[in-house]
């Protein structure tokens, strides 16, 4: 995949007939993509794509994502089409990585991804159990971080070898590390340390599925 500064120089040079023979700058991409510029800033010192804004600035220029994140040549596209899968978008959907997010369902869209993707999601057959949804808060970092969209694999909701899960409780949507107690609880943990473990009953929690990607592998 390419880094965060590979598609911000992309980006510039789509841009650019916008901008008339000015030089664009960083702050320039920031403001196309919605994106202030202290945000911005983080994301290009800790490499972080903003997936979602990509994804609207691609569907506005009517360029493919694919290009923009695994840098292929406009003269492949048509063939490369062929190999890509789709897989659902709930555009809608903040899990939230720190203090709760609501569960909503209004905008179901579709993902594009490449045939290798398909592939570190589990195969072709897994997909049909595959959502994308986003990212909020920061307490999973620098696994997750806000604005990531991640891919749950709805099929897998056994919580016996641990793993990062996307759960429900009566706070709301969290993604969150899950560890089983030999008393039968479970711990919910936070990759970031600031924030503190918190221990629920089966009960206390649903498990909508395990997160098996970041447009890349998950430990």
């Amino acid at each position: 995949m390419n880094s965060f500064l590979n598609i911000v120089e992309e980006i510039k040079s789509i841009v650019s007939s916008d901008f008339s023979s000015k030089k664009v700058f960083d702050k320039d991409v920031a403001d196309v993509l919605g994106i202030s510029q202290m945000n911005f800033a983080t994301m290009k010192k800790r490499n972080k794509i903003p997936f979602t804004e990509l994804l609207d600035f691609c569907a506005k220029k009517a360029i493919s994502i694919n290009w923009l994140l695994y840098g292929q040549s406009p003269e492949s596209l048509v063939e490369a089409t062929n190999k890509f899968y789709m897989v659902k978008y709930l555009s809608d959907v903040n899990a939230s990585a720190g203090g709760g997010a609501d569960e909503q369902y209004e905008e179901i869209e579709e993902l594009e991804i490449p045939e290798h993707f398909m592939f570190m999601l589990g195969g072709e057959k897994e997909l049909k159990y595959i959502e994308a949804i986003n990212v909020s808060g920061d307490s999973m970092e620098p696994t997750f971080s806000y604005n990531d969209i991640v891919f749950i694999n709805r099929s897998k909701t056994d919580l016996n070898r641990g793993g990062i899960f996307t759960i429900r409780t009566d706070a709301g949507l969290f993604i969150k590390r899950i560890q089983t107690r030999i008393d039968g609880q479970i711990d919910v943990i936070s990759d970031n340390s600031v924030y503190s473990t918190q221990t629920l009953s089966l009960n206390e929690v649903e498990v909508l599925g395990r997160v098996v990607s970041r447009f890349g592998d998950v430990d």
